[in-house]
């Protein structure tokens, strides 16, 4: 007798979005939930402040007091995420605290917002001026550019610790340079010689790689919007805004 098959369950990757930590952020509790979403959206919000104008330090002060006042005044429990998305609001929040000019008040808290949130003031610069154009980008596109470049950055991480714990981190190291654009075939062969595999098993290394590391900037792009169809969408938004 043949035994009912309930449907598939609907992949789960949208239970918990950047949005719903969002949400969690704005509970009495969630300091952490504050400094994962500090850690992962700081640089951003930062270059658009530098390219706003502001100098280092200063630039340092409006952006840490604005992810402390986030939490302190509880304006993230009264964030709708029907109206758009994670990183559009961010931004729209972040350009309100400059216009009432917050840096006053949070330069004078430096020191206890700075170690708590565990922020280096100036490996974000040297970051800033490593990465950022000196060409005239509006303060929006850096903050879009170095958005992608933290969605990119994160997935790439993921992907080296799950090699890690697979015994292979050696392996991901040397495939790595060849893993966001093409390579020559004398490439291929230099690492096959290198690690002992044939040429063909390189390559299907690689595109296997290339394939899990598409994955893994989509789940990451998925954690900040609202809709499963919103997804493709924003990733060619954050994709042009890296040309």
């Amino acid at each position: 007798m043949l035994r009912a098959v309930a449907p598939p369950e609907k992949p789960q990757r949208f239970a918990t979005t950047q949005w719903s930590l969002v949400a969690a952020a704005g509970s009495p509790d969630a300091r952490e939930a504050l400094a994962t979403l500090c850690g992962l959206y700081w640089h951003p919000c930062y270059a658009f402040v530098r390219r706003r104008g502001y100098a280092a330090e200063p630039a340092f002060d409006l952006t840490q007091g604005f992810f402390l006042r986030l939490l302190e005044s509880n304006d993230l429990a009264t964030v709708d995420r029907e109206r758009g998305r994670f990183r559009t609001w961010l931004l729209a929040a972040l350009k309100h605290h400059l216009a009432n000019d917050w840096h006053r008040e949070q330069a004078q808290k430096r020191g206890g917002g700075a170690a708590h949130l565990s922020i280096d003031g100036a490996e974000a610069e040297s970051q800033y001026e490593r990465l950022e154009p000196s060409h005239d980008l509006t303060p929006e596109r850096i903050f879009e550019r170095r958005w992608a470049l933290a969605l990119l950055q994160r997935a790439l991480g993921t992907l080296r610790d799950e090699y890690a714990r697979l015994g292979k981190a050696d392996l991901f190291e040397r495939l790595s340079g060849v893993l966001t654009g093409g390579s020559a075939e004398s490439t291929y062969q230099a690492i096959a010689a290198d690690l002992g595999m044939s040429e063909s098993n390189v390559k299907v290394t690689v595109h296997r790689l290339r394939n899990r590391y598409r994955a893994l900037i989509q789940e990451e792009i998925a954690r900040t919007v609202e809709r499963e169809d919103e997804v493709d969408d924003e990733l060619r938004h954050l994709l042009a805004a890296l040309e």
